[in-house]
């Protein structure tokens, strides 16, 4: 087996594409982590906002969480119907640009796509963050902690999404049945004492209350704990990942997940109300997350508690892989639009778009990076691109249910008319409260990213206008092309160069350039005995000989300019520059070899200009005889007598 595919699996064909697929078991984990992963940090964000009521702060928490509930239900709704209408994928994306016209659609797509690179610095970054907490002699390898987690798990989704939803499936059931065992166990303390449960492990005392509750503080919190619906629109982008009947797969991992949501969320609001547990000062000694605060109050600091803790720690690390299963998909939706690069519409050798994950790798990567694997000044830009994401998709299915003629379609229109306003309130709500705190972002980098497919789709349009013909095909009677063979020494390299050249045209001129006089010999002496003699024998046109003088010790640049002069001299021919290269048996033994070909090659298709074709002859080290039979010298005048004394080397 090879190192490619011991790390990323053996390639899997075609017609095994279906067998890929998963089902609402594996969905769950694969897309619902960003989501389900929020009771971590969205009542907490809330609760944090809220420290200075002091101890009456946790009674507003649950007004809180019930609004966030009935949007998420909202939006769950509206999620549902798309997943219906567009089950190609694409989520608010695909809504737009059917719907509302293609500004709009770019606007969902780059909110989405900063809302997933921003989910994969900050859950990686919040999970290493919890284990430095338990242990904190690392802390000052956070940084190399958190990108190796990232390459871990863009490693995993390398691999397939069939793989991520096997891996990942434990740890996510084992979070949702702690938490759901620590709520049932606290709901039924909280009723059996009337209200008044006794903790087992008593929570932090909160600090005296400074301020009060206005209508900004609440509106702030609000905003806060919308952290919490991030990861919701998952479903809706990854629709064609289910296996047949993929709709129904699909609505029921959203149903299952948002369902899910609902309840840890409304545990924690309810828990947090009862016991008197609030957020504690984030960044100072003796802090405490909210859940660690719950399950201590309700289960004492035992094996469960542990248990409890190492799964939220894992969930939170592993939450960054709902990105990693959305953001290649919708690249590849804006590519196959002309938004991107064609090469994120393919889909590599697991069946996944590679190329997707790679860059968003690479993006999150550079984010932990510039903040040091400490990000929490990214989260507030979270809830404004997963709203501006959501209300496109609400008013794009008033927009789609004005069109269809079903017959509960302004049933439908005003549900996502409602939904769309709801959603349009809080993301003014998020933007103004949280402009201050990091928000102002979104609206520097989305209009970046929408100017980026626009330029990429201007690009994409002129290409093809430039290279589109419907006319029949010119025919030309041209005349054989001046093929020019770049060489180093006469060797076997050399030979197979020559022998391919001398198929092509009559006319052969064999080039070397005297850059370093001492690293290579004079072919002048010995040109008329090794090469023109034998093929002179064969029957067929002798090669011209041309060696240039290099002042400045260049190799490439005197090509160039010869190559230049003879498309100068011959307007009316293609000039071939054929380019011998060895090539070796291993990837690491090039490292021991110069790379002048690889150079030449690259520099005459930028360079050379209309006229210039390049041609690679490769020359395997494997090779003991030419691939023909048919010999074109006499005996006892082969290159490969010479080629025995010196080692073999690609000849530019």
């Amino acid at each position: 087996m090879s190192l490619k595919e011991w790390l990323f699996g053996k390639p899997i064909p075609n017609d095994e594409a279906e067998e890929e697929k998963i089902g609402p078991l594996e969905g769950i984990p694969v897309l619902g982590l960003d989501a389900l992963a929020s009771p971590a940090y969205g009542p907490e964000a809330a609760l944090t906002v809220l420290l200075v009521l002091g101890a009456s702060g946790s009674r507003y928490i649950g007004p809180i969480v019930a609004i966030i509930a009935v949007l998420l239900l909202i939006v769950q709704f509206s999620y549902r119907q798309t997943i219906a209408a567009y089950p190609d994928g694409g989520g608010s994306y695909s809504v737009a640009r059917a719907n509302l016209g293609r500004k709009p659609a770019l606007l969902a797509a780059a909110a989405l796509a900063l809302d997933y690179v921003l989910n994969v610095a900050v859950a990686i970054s919040a999970g290493v963050g919890a284990l430095v907490s338990a242990i904190p002699g690392l802390f000052h390898h956070m940084l190399p902690l958190c990108l190796v987690l990232l390459g871990l798990i863009t490693l995993v989704n390398l691999r397939g999404i069939r793989t991520a939803g096997k891996l990942f499936m434990a740890p996510t059931y084992l979070f949702v049945a702690c938490l759901g065992t620590t709520f049932l166990v606290g709901l039924v303390k909280v009723v059996s004492s009337g209200g008044h449960p006794v903790p087992v492990e008593p929570p932090p005392a909160l600090p005296a209350g400074t301020a009060t509750a206005s209508l900004w503080l609440l509106m702030r919190a609000f905003a806060s704990g919308c952290t919490a619906m991030t990861g919701v629109e998952a479903v809706s982008n990854g629709v064609p990942i289910f296996r047949q009947p993929r709709v129904r797969g699909a609505q029921r991992t959203l149903a299952s997940i948002v369902g899910i949501l609902v309840v840890l969320l409304a545990g924690v609001a309810l828990l947090c109300h009862a016991y008197g547990i609030g957020a504690t000062p984030p960044g100072q000694a003796g802090f405490q997350s909210v859940l660690s605060q719950l399950v201590g109050a309700v289960a004492g600091r035992g094996v469960f508690y542990y248990v409890t803790s190492a799964s939220i720690l894992v969930v939170l690390c592993l939450s960054a892989n709902t990105s990693f299963a959305d953001f290649p998909r919708l690249c590849r939706m804006l590519a196959l639009d002309g938004y991107l690069p064609v090469s994120f519409a393919h889909a590599g050798s697991r069946l996944v778009y590679s190329t997707g994950i790679i860059i968003l790798s690479l993006l999150a990567g550079a984010l932990l990076v510039a903040f040091r694997g400490v990000t929490d000044h990214l989260i507030p830009l979270f809830a404004v691109g997963a709203f501006l994401a959501f209300t496109v998709s609400q008013f794009g299915m008033v927009a789609h249910w004005r069109r269809s003629q079903e017959p509960r379609a302004k049933h439908y229109l005003m549900v996502n008319a409602v939904g769309g306003t709801a959603t349009g309130l809080t993301l003014a709500v998020v933007a103004v409260s949280k402009f201050s705190e990091g928000a102002w972002m979104t609206f520097v980098f989305v209009p970046l990213a929408v100017l980026l497919f626009h330029t990429t789709r201007r690009h994409h349009e002129k290409v093809e206008e430039a290279i589109e013909t419907e006319r029949p095909m010119r025919v030309v009677q041209a005349a054989a092309p001046v093929v020019v063979v770049p060489i180093k020494r006469l060797d076997l390299v050399t030979e197979k160069g020559l022998q391919f050249a001398l198929t092509i045209s009559p006319d052969v001129q064999a080039v070397q350039v005297r850059a370093q006089p001492e690293e290579c010999e004079e072919l002048r002496a010995c040109w008329k005995r090794r090469v023109e003699a034998p093929i002179r024998a064969a029957g067929l046109p002798v090669p011209e000989l041309v060696v240039l003088r290099s002042t400045y010790r260049q190799v490439v640049d005197p090509l160039l300019g010869y190559i230049h002069k003879l498309a100068a001299a011959h307007p009316d021919r293609f000039i071939a520059v054929l380019v011998p290269e060895l090539i070796e048996h291993r990837w690491y033994h090039y490292l021991l070899h110069s790379h002048t070909a690889t150079v030449l090659k690259m520099m005459l298709l930028f360079r050379g200009g209309p006229q210039v074709v390049v041609i690679s002859a490769p020359w395997f080290l494997r090779e003991r005889k030419p691939p023909f039979t048919r010999a074109l010298r006499s005996p006892g005048t082969s290159f490969q007598a010479s080629a025995a004394r010196k080692p073999a080397s690609s000849s530019t």
